[in-house]
């Protein structure tokens, strides 16, 4: 098919995104599929080496907008499945590894397609039923973004292959990109099932064979995903999914000799005890692993005294409470003018107020519920000490219900203490924290905002004034990984605004680019030379 051919693969797309207008087909054939998948209870197993894999422990899932309503069920593993994981990638890695880089193409260009086609409908019902987004939530992350990780890491890895080295005369230089020597290691997170599918196919797609481990709560999606897979063409072994517990999953994985890569979204916490245990248990691998993390956040939106006030509004409400904060991009702590307070905080509190929240099968609601009980009980800790503390007030929400689901309303604290713990700390929930400054202390206020998180992932300015946003960026440099200039500091796109932080937030590798893609590969140069000498000695050691 390729063998004498050089490849262009095609250019790479965002998929569009879908209105879900009432009346329009994508609207109807998605309320289908909803109710279809509610009116049945599933049985997931482990995949591993292509086969499935049943055990005594059955695991119920719910929603958790709708805890009496059972999903189905999974199958849950122990470190028995993960060796069996492990041998299963190694087992398939040489074939794997072997495929001709063009081939690899055809099955990621063609999950893009099924995500993006047929399974659209099939793969955003599993998101809003699992990990309760709403219809647009769902689209953006589960149908488009994962649809747009396939093209764009595709056209990067075709340009990965395609950088080659100069050549001298009398000589051929060239570049390999080999995958790394073992397995990789993806652990992913339930809140974005783009994240679920692209971090155990970025290694795949570069030639690597991966045990992917999926959160718990997002194991209906992950079905799904592993159905696209194989429909695509991936063949057995490339990709084994299990069921185990974080503890279980990483002692296995992290004492085999043949681990070569760990991709990672979820807690800072976690991350740095899986960093220090790769570290203590080094001189056990055969190649340094490859550690790739994208990890908590505290993300910030600055108002300058010169900044419109419907638009921050509008930024803070997008960006703080849309699918109930549980973003590591999410706005969390923001900074208001006290020359604008009076305005933001009237029109703040009046469409937080308003905010209609349930049931995501109800397309008006704007808001749905946290993720889990654990997610739940921490948030509304965090609320009531608000309201018992003096350098605290709620202004707007402040309730929470968890009798039928995990539902907390959008909740607005004002502090007067710039280092206030909702202001420092990752809730991963609907709490906005807000801090009013003197306004013509933007720079002081500047230097607090970049002194007060061990987080650098997401960040915004909002300025009418050139110069404050010139400020503003050139001060928040190392503040933010991504940052944005009058817009919500959520909503990065694949191709545009590559995603990842520094500092407490990761180690910034950019997912949705060339340079993620790039840790994936172990490189080897190969010279060859077309006339060798046939003499060790050099002109300069002739006799005069």
């Amino acid at each position: 098919m390729f063998n004498n051919n050089l490849v262009n693969v095609p250019k790479a797309y965002n998929e569009p995104i879908l209105e879900y207008r009432p009346g329009s087909p994508e609207r109807e054939e998605l309320k289908k599929m909803l109710a279809t998948m509610k009116s049945e209870q599933v049985e997931i197993p482990m995949v591993i080496g292509g086969k499935r894999i049943v055990t005594d422990q059955k695991v119920a899932m719910h929603p958790p907008h709708d805890l009496k309503h059972t999903l189905g069920y999974y199958y849950k593993g122990d470190a028995g499945h993960v060796e069996q994981a492990i041998d299963a990638a190694l087992a398939a890695s040489k074939k794997w590894s072997q495929m001709p880089w063009q081939h690899r193409a055809s099955i990621f260009l063609k999950m893009a397609d099924l995500i993006s086609g047929p399974y659209r409908a099939k793969i955003n019902a599993a998101t809003m039923l699992a990990q309760s987004k709403t219809v647009f939530q769902a689209e953006i992350d589960a149908a488009c973004e994962l649809a747009d990780f396939f093209r764009f890491n595709v056209e990067y890895m075709a340009q990965i292959y395609s950088e080659q080295p100069g050549s001298a005369k009398g000589m051929w230089n060239l570049l390999e990109h080999r995958p790394l020597e073992g397995f990789v290691y993806a652990l992913t997170p339930f809140n974005f099932t783009s994240i679920a599918g692209n971090l155990p196919t970025a290694p795949a797609m570069m030639g690597n064979v991966v045990v992917w481990k999926c959160s718990n709560t997002q194991v209906y999606s992950a079905k799904v995903l592993m159905d696209i897979f194989e429909e695509a063409g991936l063949p057995e072994g490339v990709i084994n999914l299990v069921f185990v517990s974080g503890p279980v999953g990483g002692k296995v994985v992290m004492e085999h000799p043949d681990f070569a890569g760990f991709h990672f979204t979820g807690s800072t916490g976690v991350f740095q005890h899986i960093w220090k245990t790769i570290g203590t248990n080094i001189s056990k691998y055969k190649t340094y692993p490859r550690i790739v993390g994208e990890t908590g956040g505290k993300d910030f939106v600055m108002v300058h005294k010169t900044a419109h006030v419907d638009e921050v509004v509008t930024a803070l409400v997008r960006g703080a409470f849309e699918f109930q904060g549980q973003k590591c991009s999410a706005a969390s702590r923001a900074y208001i003018p006290d020359n604008l307070w009076p305005d933001v905080k009237a029109k703040l509190v009046e469409q937080v107020e308003g905010i209609k929240m349930g049931d995501p099968e109800d397309f008006t609601n704007f808001m749905t519920a946290v993720i889990d009980e654990a997610s739940f009980d921490k948030l509304s800790m965090f609320i009531d000490k608000a309201k018992e503390d003096d350098d605290a007030e709620i202004i707007a929400g402040g309730t929470y219900d968890k009798s039928e689901g995990y539902f907390i309303r959008p909740t607005v604290i004002v502090t007067t203490n710039p280092h206030y713990v909702t202001m420092e700390e990752e809730l991963f929930g609907p709490v906005l924290t807000i801090y009013v400054y003197e306004a013509d202390k933007f720079e002081e206020t500047l230097d607090i905002l970049d002194s007060t998180s061990i987080y650098a992932l997401t960040g915004a300015i909002f300025a009418h004034d050139r110069y404050a946003v010139k400020l503003a960026t050139d001060k928040l440099r190392n503040a933010a990984g991504n940052f944005y200039i009058n817009d919500k500091p959520t909503g990065a796109v694949v191709g545009q605004q590559p995603f990842g932080g520094a500092r407490a937030s990761g180690t910034n590798d950019k997912a949705g680019s060339i340079l993620n893609l790039l840790r994936w590969v172990s490189p080897r140069t190969i010279k060859e030379t077309m006339v060798p000498a046939t003499d060790y000695r050099y002109p300069f050691m002739e006799a005069e």
